[in-house]
């Protein structure tokens, strides 16, 4: 088998997973500097886009495509490839169409999308920079009070979103922006649930605790996060129920991230958002059920997705993700990015690093977590 990856970055993820299926890898990296570039069996170094990429498809006769991108903005291109290629030389890119990046890269038609699909969204509505002129005029026309969250169309990892307690902070909002997508602000718990889906089957992974939302507006990166979820009063099955029927209804492929925000108050979920590429929580996933949301995609590329199987396969471990910046524990063991040999896999750039923990029992991980950090994050 010969899989073309679209993107080093990520790589190292999968690096491991490919060698021991004895894949011949090739991938294409528009950055010479990319890290990873050596683990592949070969690379080429391409313009931006995905005129070359394609091109290189079709010229290595690869079986499949697998996009390793951690960004938005290329995300269309890689739909609008992967409907060329896969029509006119039957080579399957294992990503989302243009339809699902459509919805998930446009907040609003995101929320139209959850709106269609019965599920329950923040109460928002549109306003232009002279749609008002008093707070008075503003909160009768918006039809809900402070807080709000302000944000725009397009974006990711918490950009150009800004969470506003008074009337200030929406015409400093409105000093940089023309137009908002303006929501009431939800109090409650932030949750994240991959789904890995090929051909119209879906396996809803796991739902992973990413802390509580705040009017400081702190990205959940810079919290403590953990899986799975466990509310007293809320099934993480519903949970999985609720991420599989928007990706059924999305007809999503590939790996997509669903945040919701449960609201213990209310006993209520709300959707928020939907993410057509790795998740920034894969790692909490994997840990989570022992299955790696990179590896998956490979899988697919070889024509091994065994629904029944991977459900059979799933773990059950209790999981920490803690920032740390510059890690000085033990070195985790080879591989690095697998648990074979470990019980923690490092992460993320220097200063900015994390620690994926797992063990058996919530008591076992944090023993783990003080152990490598010398810290106690008993919750």
């Amino acid at each position: 088998m010969k899989v073309l990856f679209i993107g080093s970055r990520l790589y190292d993820d999968v690096a491991y997973h490919v060698d021991k299926l004895g894949i011949e890898s090739i991938i294409t990296e528009s950055n010479e500097e990319a890290p990873n570039l050596n683990l592949s069996t070969r690379h080429y170094i391409v313009p931006r886009g995905m005129d070359k990429p394609m091109e290189i498809a079709i010229k290595e006769e690869v079986d499949a495509i697998v996009p390793l991108l951690g960004i938005d903005p290329p995300l269309m291109d890689v739909a609008i490839m992967k409907e060329e290629i896969e029509e006119k030389h039957n080579i399957p890119v294992i990503s989302s169409n243009i339809n699902a990046v459509s919805i998930a890269s446009d907040k609003i038609k995101t929320k139209e999308f959850f709106k269609s699909i019965n599920l329950n969204v923040p109460p928002a509505k549109i306003l232009n920079k002279n749609d008002f002129d008093r707070e008075e005029e503003f909160i009768e026309k918006l039809g809900f009070n402070f807080p709000i969250v302000l944000k725009q169309r397009e974006g990711q990892g918490g950009k150009d979103i800004c969470i506003a307690s008074e009337f200030d902070d929406v015409l400093k909002y409105f000093d940089k922006f023309k137009q908002a997508l303006i929501e009431k602000f939800i109090e409650g718990s932030e949750v994240s649930i991959e789904v890995i889906g090929w051909n119209g089957e879906y396996l809803p992974l796991v739902p992973v605790y990413k802390g509580e939302t705040n009017l400081e507006g702190i990205h959940p990166i810079s919290r403590l996060r953990y899986g799975p979820c466990d509310f007293e009063d809320f099934d993480n099955e519903e949970f999985r129920e609720i991420a599989k029927d928007i990706a059924t209804s999305l007809k999503s492929e590939g790996t997509i991230d669903i945040d919701l925000i449960y609201s213990k108050v209310e006993n209520k979920v709300y959707a928020i958002e939907i993410n057509t590429r790795p998740s920034g929580t894969r790692y909490l996933s994997f840990a989570c059920t022992g299955l790696n949301p990179l590896n998956l995609l490979v899988d697919i590329a070889i024509g091994k997705f065994n629904l029944d199987e991977l459900e059979n396969e799933m773990k059950d471990f209790y999981t920490l993700e803690i920032p740390i910046g510059n890690y000085k524990g033990p070195e985790p063991q080879e591989p690095i990015k697998e648990y074979i040999n470990n019980n923690f896999i490092l992460h993320g750039p220097k200063a900015y690093q994390r620690i994926t923990i797992r063990g058996n029992t919530p008591e076992e991980t944090y023993k783990i977590a003080k152990e490598l950090t010398g810290n106690d994050y008993s919750l």
